[in-house]
């Protein structure tokens, strides 16, 4: 990379002699464990249930708790990395996620397995900032398509084979093992990232504002932990709308102190940037689609196909391993052409997928429900990476840890979001058509039922995928400013 490019940074930091191989390689592998980690506990949950003697709604809290830990913690990593440098973040972060999979993994009971899943939480939610943060510092704009395709293949591909992955396990060996096979993983990416890993970024240690952290914490975690209840608790459920509420409220609160604060936590200037505040309304449409996808088909292959959840995760595998490959092909596709040429088309083939979803029911072939899904990942593939890179790249350097804290905090709020509102349309789908069932004992009619909840949450999958289309209509290719468009007393002026 040119020394401009890393004066242009403000960093004190020769990025012209970093080596960026080694770096990707650590960033990459402790990136792909984490994510993995995240869907590996999904097949497991029947046997949990049945290993550690405890109820459904208590083993959730396994996923709930995973969610909520990253929610709370993603705001903070911006003003995290204007403390620590890189190298000191990424350790961190992969020994913490290091110690959780260990402490998971000889778990006696429920209780320690939980704390595991929180430290191991607390350490995927301080990588992928930084991860995404020092790709944008080390590569150059016109390289930066093909270094996010990257993150994308791992973002995409980690979640999609961890039901496969887990199936295998599990039908071989106890699920102690789900957490023992990942630990080598993660020593390798704490080996290669101490071995290579340098800081590309220059520590400020700015002023922290211990309010907003805390109104940042009851905000973000309030509405994560509402949501993921109302997907199990229906609405009306105190767990949820309390939750929702005071979480808002605290949302408001933080927004209106960070306008105020000189050295804000999470800096939202980056809104004043309008492809950045474009890209960061469609990937939260579009991540709700995602989730919901990524939720309801695994209850439509079980719930009305009545296939197993090892052969559901199977069945799933070719899209992920196809949108693993398109991410990097999408990204290198941005480098040459821009965002419009990949967006646009690739939001019009969600659209078509879902559409055709909405046509499954309890007799479609296994062959065409795969081939749909690949179609519907290849859409996606299109748009995530290209898209949140236009985003970020007309951000100006000192902005890019809020603008990733921005993304990513977003990324995990319209998940939670999205898996909510979907499982609570299709469950509501499924008891208006077995309340009119004759027969409501009868397989067949059980089948039917949830193919009437997923058609439900399908349609409304459909409308949200359109509202996507529309907003992707407007996205440009983007520059960042020049260096003297930067506010007083930040990074860039040092």
């Amino acid at each position: 990379m040119n020394t401009a490019g890393a004066n242009q940074t403000g960093n004190s930091v020769d990025l012209s002699k970093i080596k960026r191989g080694p770096i990707v390689l650590a960033l990459i592998i402790g990136a792909f464990v984490a994510i993995l980690n995240e869907t590996l506990l999904g097949n497991a949950m029947p046997d949990l249930v049945q290993e550690l003697g405890v109820t459904y709604s208590t083993i959730q809290w396994l996923t709930t708790a995973y969610m909520l830990v990253i929610g709370v913690l993603v705001p903070v990593t911006a003003i995290l990395q204007e403390w620590f440098t890189t190298r000191q973040m990424f350790l961190s972060a992969m020994i913490l996620f290091f110690a959780g999979t260990l402490i998971a993994a000889v778990a006696p009971g429920f209780e320690l397995l939980l704390v595991g899943r929180v430290v191991q939480a607390l350490g995927t939610g301080l990588m992928l900032p930084v991860m995404m943060n020092t790709f944008l510092v080390i590569f150059p704009p016109e390289k930066r398509g093909g270094a996010m395709g990257l993150i994308g293949l791992v973002i995409m591909f980690a979640p999609a084979i961890g039901p496969t992955i887990s199936g295998l396990i599990l039908d071989s060996l106890p699920w102690r093992w789900l957490f023992i096979l990942v630990l080598p993983l993660a020593a390798v990416s704490i080996v290669c990232a101490a071995a290579f890993l340098k800081n590309v970024t220059t520590v400020t240690k700015p002023r922290v504002d211990i309010l907003s952290i805390v109104l940042s914490t009851i905000g973000f975690g309030g509405v994560v932990f509402g949501f993921s209840k109302a997907g199990e608790n229906g609405w009306s459920d105190e767990q949820v709308y309390w939750p929702i509420i005071v979480g808002c409220v605290a949302l408001a609160l933080f927004i209106w102190r960070q306008l105020r604060l000189k050295s804000p936590v999470m800096d939202l200037r980056a809104f004043k940037f309008p492809m950045f505040t474009l890209v960061t309304v469609l990937l939260f449409v579009l991540m709700m689609t995602l989730f919901s996808s990524m939720t309801l088909i695994p209850l439509y292959l079980q719930g009305a196909l009545f296939l197993t959840a090892f052969k559901s995760g199977l069945m799933l595998l070719p899209g992920g391993m196809v949108n693993g490959v398109m991410g990097v092909v999408s990204g290198k596709l941005f480098d040459k052409f821009g965002p419009r040429v990949l967006v646009i088309p690739g939001l019009a083939i969600v659209m078509l997928a879902l559409y055709l979803f909405t046509g499954f029911d309890a007799n479609t072939s296994t062959g065409y429900i795969i081939a749909i899904h690949i179609v519907m990942l290849i859409g996606l593939s299109l748009v995530m990476m290209p898209a949140q890179t236009t985003g970020l790249n007309q951000l100006p350097p000192h902005l890019y840890p809020h603008g990733t804290a921005i993304l990513n905090t977003l990324q995990q709020v319209s998940g939670a979001i999205g898996t909510a509102l979907f499982i609570s349309i299709m469950t509501n789908g499924t008891k208006d058509y077995m309340s009119g069932s004759k027969d409501p004992t009868n397989p067949g009619e059980i089948a039917n039922g949830v193919v009437a909840g997923v058609h439900d949450a399908f349609w409304i999958g459909l409308i949200i995928a359109a509202v996507a289309f529309v907003i992707g209509l407007f996205i440009r290719r983007t520059k960042a400013p020049a260096p003297e468009g930067h506010p007083a007393g930040s990074p860039g002026m040092h």
